[in-house]
């Protein structure tokens, strides 16, 4: 997508935080950014963390958090805001399973990265993605979809699991994708992205999980366990320390992460 022109006024409005942008693909979704000084609007395209909130939509506090890191690294965090109440008045849970009565929240970020593209110059090909706690539920489920178009995975906390197996349906395992997604599962793509699965040690709660599973960590464990035995080497299990459900407090160990993974990995 060629780049959009701008006036200097406008360069500055959408430099550092900026505002929430509508999605053009569907309004109802909307997505802001923190842009970095390193950023030239016409110059090398920065690469790129996508930062996917949890149930309590908490995207403020995920850029305010991230700022920093993106200021001494040079790379642009795009956050999408993905509403609760969207069809049903109640619901909290839409995007977490990819697939949402007839929504498809792929379609909706990769929509977003696009639009994203016109206007700022930032790597959209291929990114980083992190979400933690229903992030961490989206996150997990996109790389089954599309590892192609990621660097790396960082997987946080996810109440709910979808296991690389063929014997359960989606969003147990992956044995419909092709019939519900349009896509067939691509193991060997899958396999070389580098994963993180990160839990706060302390993340033991159980009373709004649902199904067999035991704890957050527990879960983290297993879908690490079930990812390194399919042959995912790159694939690491970070627990932090004194830290329970808390996203922003595993934050740190994200950015250290993808530090070490570079930024083309």
């Amino acid at each position: 997508m060629s780049m959009v022109e701008l006036d200097k006024s406008a360069k500055r409005l959408l430099s550092g935080k900026t505002p929430f942008f509508a999605s053009t693909f569907d309004p109802r979704f909307s997505f802001c950014l923190y842009i970095p000084a390193a950023h030239k609007f016409n110059g090398t395209r920065l690469p790129l963390l996508v930062a996917v909130h949890g149930t309590r939509r908490n995207v403020g506090g995920m850029i305010n958090h991230l700022k920093t890191f993106s200021e001494k690294q040079g790379i642009a965090v795009l956050c999408p805001l993905f509403p609760a109440g969207i069809i049903e008045p109640t619901d909290l849970h839409n995007y977490k399973n990819i697939i949402y009565h007839d929504i498809r929240f792929d379609h909706i970020l990769l929509a977003m990265l696009e639009q994203a593209a016109g206007i700022w110059s930032i790597e959209t090909g291929r990114f980083f993605l992190h979400g933690f706690s229903g992030g961490g539920q989206f996150a997990h489920r996109f790389l089954y979809l599309y590892p192609y178009r990621l660097l790396g995975v960082s997987i946080g906390a996810p109440g709910s699991i979808t296991l690389p197996v063929t014997d359960h349906l989606w969003p147990k395992g992956v044995s419909n994708i092709d019939e519900l997604f349009g896509v067939a599962v691509d193991w060997e793509a899958i396999v070389r992205v580098p994963v993180q699965v990160i839990v706060g040690e302390k993340d033991t709660e159980t009373e709004m999980l649902s199904g067999d599973g035991g704890s957050r960590v527990a879960r983290a464990k297993k879908l690490f366990e079930e990812l390194t035995r399919i042959g995912c080497v790159r694939c690491e299990l970070e627990v932090v320390e004194n830290v329970a459900h808390n996203g922003l407090q595993c934050l740190a160990s994200v950015e250290g992460w993808v530090i070490k993974i570079g930024f083309t990995a």
